[in-house]
């Protein structure tokens, strides 16, 4: 599903206000393929026109029930939904003036990791977003992450599953590293339904599993649960 759907399903008709639109990635490394014709500059032109959208990540306020939101989208379709610069820099402006405006958090996780053509770059932004996090939660604000296919890599290793709450949609692969990687890595065979979301929730990393056409309706019952003014 991609951001635009997901704003239309799980927020209020015409109330999502979207946040720094304009802002978006360079090719500060100047990266290019092992050919030298397959540049960053490149793949950023083709999913910008793919897509219609300038980054992997759209934020800005919205309405879920009678609840006033801060709320952000990640989107597979661009790059993976790999987190560079622009991206931990909206996330960061998402929870920092969700922070200011006293706003909840509500934010659909998707990501294949770290956008390797922006090198440490990309890596700085697992920092950056969890001190966000931990300013929005120090002033006593609630934070809802929805986890979906896939959430991996330094998304999952840092905003995603900072929130108050993790909500998950069925049979989602949510992990650091692959399936792949870590069997490699510990030599050793791997749990059925290793990583994904139903096995995540029997082990407490995720508080429920939600199928999509029920999260809106979840989200207004946990956002009248915390007692979030309307």
């Amino acid at each position: 599903m991609n951001r635009r759907d997901r704003v239309e399903v799980l927020t209020e008709k015409d109330s999502f206000d979207e946040w720094d639109p304009g802002l978006a990635a360079i090719d500060i490394l100047n990266f290019q393929g092992a050919d030298e014709t397959n540049t960053y500059k490149d793949k950023l032109v083709a999913n910008r026109e793919k897509t219609g959208e300038m980054e992997a990540f759209t934020g800005g306020s919205a309405y879920i029930g009678s609840h006033q939101v801060g709320f952000g989208v990640m989107d597979f379709r661009f790059l993976g939904a790999s987190m560079g610069s622009v991206v931990g820099e909206k996330v960061t402006r998402l929870f920092e003036r969700s922070t200011e405006e006293r706003l909840p958090a509500v934010i659909c996780c998707a990501s294949g990791g770290a956008r390797m053509q922006e090198g440490v770059f990309s890596l700085m932004q697992m920092a950056k977003t969890s001190g966000a996090v931990s300013r929005h939660n120090a002033a006593g604000l609630p934070y809802i992450s929805i986890l979906t296919h896939p959430t991996t890599g330094g998304v999952m290793a840092s905003f995603a599953t900072l929130s108050d709450v993790i909500l998950a949609e069925p049979d989602a692969l949510i992990g650091f590293a692959g399936p792949r990687v870590m069997k490699e890595t510990t030599q050793s065979e791997l749990p059925p339904g290793f990583q994904r979301s139903e096995f995540l929730l029997q082990r407490g990393l995720i508080d429920q599993v939600v199928h999509r056409g029920d999260l809106k309706d979840r989200l207004v019952h946990i956002l009248d649960y915390m007692n979030v003014a309307a």
